[in-house]
């Protein structure tokens, strides 16, 4: 998974065709715990992008988008948020799967 490096990149991801943004941070207790199985996760939906973004250093994006608990996940698609799995609670896989199947694209 690629790491998020600047706003103007950010922005140009999320025009592109199925992007997840992933929002993380190394002291994140919970998102560690995702850490072992995202690789699976990626591989088993690799029509999508992965992108992580880094919540402490890109904390103005994260609240322009209302991400305020992590980790935590937003599609998009051709510049469109197209679904959201945003809370501060641990996610399993079978959690994230099922909001990545539940997407409309």
């Amino acid at each position: 998974m690629e790491n998020l490096q600047t706003i103007a990149q950010f922005e140009e991801l999320k025009k592109g065709e199925r992007t997840l943004f992933v929002f993380s941070a190394d002291w994140c207790g919970d998102c560690r715990f995702i850490d072992p199985i995202m690789p699976e996760i990626e591989e088993k939906y690799n029509t999508f992008n992965f992108v992580k973004i880094d919540r402490d250093q890109f904390i103005d994006q994260c609240i322009e988008l209302d991400v305020f608990g992590i980790p935590s996940f937003v599609a998009f698609h051709k510049g469109n948020e197209v679904g959201r799995f945003v809370s501060k609670d641990r996610k399993t896989q079978q959690e994230i799967e099922a909001f990545i199947e539940g997407l409309t694209i």
